[in-house]
């Protein structure tokens, strides 16, 4: 098990009136190599659950353990657990500052004490991961595009080689063109090292489209953890906690409701075109 919560909570200003409760006895286990997607409306609790699994916030109660380890045993061990679990913060280009792509790529393999030559090898192989052209490595990242300084940005926390990936927001105010190019970046990450990730958004549609399984926080604890199609068959559900689910899933819902032999569970348009397909082909109106 790559991640596993037991009885998490965590309170803000404690012993004052505004004592509040952010995460409340919270229990999750994720498994190694899977892509999560994390939802929930603002206050719901899922950012900072997040900041737990890296030891940037500590346990009000209960325990965080990561690849079997928990966490806070050894607080002389939490450096090896924040290069481990590697977080990306939402806009996290406001946090770049070396003079170029390459030296902030470097930064945390640096921190790492390795050598120069894996050092160089691990930047050259994040940027390659991350989208980004070689010859933008002697650039200033404040040359470069919005998207371009994110990618660089994750590109930073990537050359550390984390066993976990969390990304906060990774597409927030970029274009279309731009939030596509870096999830599919992500995805061929993923592909390539097969490492866990935790993907945040407040888009169904590319949680829909990249997850394998879905954490919806409310109230500062999980309303559910399945996987796409079963998180998103419960849209009613959902919509009662003010969230929303993607477009298709919407449009599959509105036709079994008038009586169409359409299943629920349909999250992306890919996914529908196959199950409308089989169904056509079921009876027997598709024709070559």
């Amino acid at each position: 098990m790559m991640i596993k919560i037991e009885n998490l909570t965590h309170k803000y200003s404690v012993g004052t009136p505004f004592e509040k409760v952010a995460v409340d006895h919270v229990n999750l286990e994720i498994e190694g190599g899977e892509i999560v997607g994390v939802i929930g409306h603002t206050g719901s609790g899922k950012s900072t659950l997040i900041q737990h699994l890296n030891g940037l916030l500590k346990p009000s109660e209960g325990k965080v353990y990561i690849n079997g380890q928990d966490i806070w045993a050894d607080k002389s061990k939490m450096r090896q657990v924040r290069f481990d679990v590697g977080l990306v913060f939402q806009y996290p280009e406001y946090q770049l500052f070396e003079e170029t792509v390459y030296k902030d790529i470097a930064f945390g393999p640096r921190n790492m004490g390795l050598s120069e030559s894996e050092i160089h090898d691990r930047v050259l192989k994040a940027a390659e991961f991350s989208g980004l052209r070689e010859e933008l490595l002697e650039k200033s990242p404040f040359e470069l595009s919005g998207g371009q300084k994110r990618r660089v940005a994750i590109a930073g926390v990537i050359a550390m080689e984390p066993k976990v990936l969390i990304l906060d927001e990774p597409t927030a105010g970029l274009d279309p063109k731009g939030r596509n190019k870096i999830l599919n970046q992500i995805k061929n990450y993923h592909d390539q090292v097969g490492n866990t990730i935790l993907l945040v958004s407040h888009s169904m549609e590319d949680v829909a489209m990249f997850a394998d399984k879905v954490l919806v926080m409310n109230k500062a604890k999980v309303f559910a953890y399945d996987t796409v199609e079963n998180v998103f068959a419960r849209s009613e559900e959902l919509k009662a906690i003010r969230l929303s689910v993607p477009q298709i899933t919407n449009v599959f819902h509105r036709l079994n409701e008038e009586g169409y032999p359409v299943p629920r569970n349909v999250y992306t348009v890919a996914y529908a075109k196959r199950k409308l397909l089989a169904e056509l082909e079921k009876e027997g109106k598709l024709h070559a």
